[in-house]
Formats: structure tokens, sequence, C-alpha cells
């Protein structure tokens, strides 16, 4: 596929699934398993498109490395095995790790839980010239601790701070922060992988079966089930309330993992090509630098 024909279709597949105002949004109008004009008999074609897209992929990262102007922060959220490791896995396989840094979020530390709700995550911004993956990030603060209040009285927050308001208040420090990345720079770009609850089960089943996966099952993660439709509706209101032209969210159908790389890959592409990326150029000075020594080295042959 021609460079250009390829930007191109990048760029309709992000177009497509990108969310830049959250007013009216609702999870339910987003297909799980949709494949948008893409057919499964179609996957071995895509995923050569997907090769080839990680080839110009690597090619842009290696100008942004160089030219050390921008950085690129990709953040993603998903329900449990909605295949976000993946994801970043095939999507960045051919981005030089001198140029890509990839932070998880756990469950945080006492030593985090003595910070404001952000620290730890703004401490892994990346640096000029880099890509920084958060595999989860700031915004569990707005999904599991929204899930499960009792997660949020461990903050140790004064109690005159925890109102009803608390998350309409972080979606507003969170879009202020986005806000401020992106006045400095850091282009960000936020993924939710969208799985189906029959799909998840499907996959926890295929975990349990196969003796290479087992290792990923965690009973915590089965019980979360059980908390499922908490977990659409504050999804839901985190895209609602967090979507924006600079820091959109990509809601990405989960429920074929071939075709959620082929569209995290677009996203991504698509966010570097729109950049201005080239490589350093030398003024005639240090051209002619060079240019000596050359002559030095052949002289030394």
């Amino acid at each position: 596929m021609r460079r250009k024909d390829l930007l191109d279709l990048a760029h309709k597949l992000a177009n497509r699934y990108r969310v830049t105002d959250g007013k009216n949004f609702r999870l339910r109008d987003f297909d799980p398993a949709d494949t948008a004009w893409l057919k499964e008999e179609q996957k071995p074609a895509a995923n050569d498109a997907l090769r080839e897209g990680v080839e110009v992929l690597s090619e842009l990262q290696e100008m942004l490395y160089a030219q050390d102007r921008w950085a690129v922060l990709l953040i993603f959220q998903a329900m449990d095995a909605a295949g976000k490791d993946g994801a970043i896995k095939h999507v960045m396989s051919g981005v030089n790790p001198q140029g890509c840094q990839v932070y998880s979020f756990k469950a945080p530390s006492n030593e985090e839980l003595d910070h404001d709700f952000m620290w730890r995550c703004l401490k892994c911004l990346p640096e000029r010239g880099r890509i920084g993956i958060f595999n989860r990030s700031y915004y569990e603060e707005t999904l599991v601790v929204r899930v499960h209040p009792e997660l949020l009285q461990r903050q140790r927050l004064p109690p005159e701070l925890v109102t009803r308001k608390i998350w309409k208040e972080r979606f507003e420090d969170i879009r202020n922060l986005e806000s401020y990345l992106s006045r400095n720079g850091v282009i960000v770009r936020k993924f939710f992988l969208h799985v189906s609850k029959k799909e998840q089960l499907r996959r926890f089943l295929s975990r349990l079966d196969e003796p290479a996966k087992k290792w990923k099952f965690s009973v915590a993660d089965a019980k979360e089930r059980e908390y499922w439709k908490e977990y659409q509706d504050a999804y839901e209101q985190m895209i609602e309330g967090t979507s924006t032209k600079d820091a959109p969210w990509y809601v990405i159908p989960a429920d074929n993992k071939w075709f959620t790389r082929i569209v995290v890959a677009a996203a991504v592409i698509d966010a570097l090509s729109s950049l201005d990326l080239h490589y350093p150029k030398l003024d005639e000075a240090g051209e002619g630098e060079l240019e000596q020594l050359r002559a030095t080295l052949l002289r030394g042959d």
C-alpha cells in the first residue's frame, strides 16, 4: 500500500471512533463487535496493513525522537481482558525502545495515597521526543474508585472535600491538566477498548482452559464482572466529561483483537502524521564541519 493511501486509511479509521466532544455521548452507540467496512475474511489483508502501519509508525517515531520537540502520551483504559496489553505489544512492536516508555498503574501504594490522585502518573509523563504509554492511569480515580466508594475513603481526603460533586471536579481537573500538557507540546490520545460482557466471559474461560494463559486469570478480575453496569456507567460519564479536541477519546471496538490493533495503530499514526515531524537540518556551518570530517576520515583511510 502506498504511504499516502495508508495515511488516508489511518485518518479515516481514527476519525470513525474519535470523540472530541462528550456532549450527548452514549456508550451504547458504539458496538464492541464493529469492524467498520472490514470483514472477517479480510483479516489476513488487515494484518498485512497493520505490519505496514507499524513500519510507518516506526519511521514517525524516529523523527519524533530526533526532532526532540513533541512528546506523545497514549492512555489505555478498559475492562479486564479487553486486550490492552496485546494492543500495546503489537502496535508498538516496531518502535525503538529508547524512544518509548510504558508504565502500568496498579492499586496505589501508601506513598501514592499520601499525594493527590494524579501525582503518581504525572511523574511518569514522557520527555520530549518520546512516546509515553499509560496502561491504566489517573482515570482509574474516576472508575474503580467511583464503583467502589470505600477506596475513596482510604485516600485520606478532608471530609469536607468529598462531596457529590467530586467526580465532576475530577473531570474538570483532568481536562485542565490535559489542556496544559497540549499547550506544552504533549500530544494526548486516550483509548477505551470497548469489549462486550459476552466476549469478556469467553476470554476469561479461555484463560482457564489454556495452560499458557492460566497465569493471567485473576479471581478479583472475575468478581468485578458483578459491577459491569456500574463500570459501563462510569466509563460513559468519564468519556462524556473528559473528551476534548486536544485530548480526544477513541472508543475502539475490542471484541475482535485484530481489528482493535488496527484502529489503535491508525489513531497513533494519524496523531503523529499531523505533526510537522522531520529530521533536524544542519545550517551551513554544520554542513561544512561534516564535510571537513569526511575529508579527515578519507585521509586516514
